[in-house]
């Protein structure tokens, strides 16, 4: 191989790094969650469906020659949650179907250059377990156990998976999908007090390798750290607001055992509001703010909005 096709290919590989880690950081961004820790009753289930709209700066290695890269996705999620009791303890799975419509433009070597994607994005199941709270009970039971402790305090564990279900191809730079698995363990607490609750969550994001990374490299990643926090105000028994602040940091990567300066730092923060139109269908509606603090990394704000259906 010539010294010309071994920096061409060590610039791919750079490239398709820091694009896979942006596209990683941005199911993150996503993941801001206000209320993740509302116990559901028992015998009940929901379903429901998101569209966000994300657009932004993507920061890259000033070497790669990309300049005023943009990015633009339109993203569809479906969702299914069900409460379930282990022992006396409230518990729910939850399951996500997601898939995105991305398009990236900008100056590559003084040319303008785009190209887009189209279909699944990596989907994930998640197991959550409330260690203190209410006790696993039905609807009539759980509303009585919060009017007679209007203060009272939840803490819970889970356990999430991001399954490589996404589009992907190992000879493309720009995926969906991540070719691996993602496990986050979280422990949150959830804090009510009359109309007003704190939330806080924190995570440890652990990653596989992606062993048919782009030229059938081998990609390995450290693990992340995250957490967010939450503080929602309830107007009614229809209405609610909360304000969200979310960081992220660490996700180093390595390709086939060479280590790359792409090291993750972000920090998020998100307005949320949400209405209940029926006793059984509710609406959420987002704004998302998402920065990193480092010279590579993406600046992107989302606009998201969700419907509910207790079933």
């Amino acid at each position: 191989m010539t010294k010309t096709n071994t920096y061409l290919k060590n610039i791919a590989l750079i490239t398709a790094c820091f694009v896979s880690s942006i596209l990683t950081h941005s199911a993150f961004a996503q993941d801001l969650e206000p209320r993740r820790w509302n116990a559901l009753p028992l015998g009940t289930q929901v379903i429901g469906a998101g569209y966000a709209y994300t657009t932004g700066d993507v920061l890259l290695d000033p070497a790669l020659n990309l300049e005023d890269a943009t990015v633009e996705a339109h993203t569809i999620i479906t969702q299914y949650v069900r409460p379930l009791k282990l022992g006396t303890k409230f518990a729910r799975i939850d399951v996500r179907l997601p898939a995105s419509f991305v398009y990236w433009q900008g100056i590559l070597d003084g040319e303008f250059a785009s190209t887009n994607r189209n279909g699944l994005t990596d989907s994930r199941i998640r197991l959550s377990v409330n260690l203190i709270g209410p006790p696993a009970s039905g609807p009539k039971e759980l509303m009585q156990y919060f009017k007679e402790n209007p203060v009272n305090t939840t803490v819970g564990a889970s356990i999430a998976v991001t399954l490589p279900t996404g589009l992907y191809h190992a000879d493309k730079l720009l995926n969906l999908g991540q070719n691996r698995f993602v496990i986050r363990p979280q422990v949150g607490v959830l804090h009510n007090w009359g109309l007003w609750s704190f939330e806080f969550t924190t995570s440890v994001i652990f990653f596989t390798n992606n062993t048919n990374f782009f030229g059938g490299n081998t990609r390995s990643q450290k693990p992340m750290l995250a957490a967010q926090t939450h503080l929602i105000k309830r107007f009614n028994s229809k209405t609610w607001a909360s304000l969200s602040v979310g960081t992220g940091t660490g996700s180093k990567s390595t390709i086939n055992n060479e280590s790359k300066d792409d090291r993750r730092n972000d920090v998020l923060a998100s307005l949320s509001a949400g209405y209940s139109i029926s006793k059984r269908q509710s609406l959420k509606l987002a704004y998302i703010y998402s920065r990193t603090t480092r010279l590579i990394g993406s600046n992107t704000d989302s606009i998201a909005l969700g419907w509910a259906l207790l079933l």
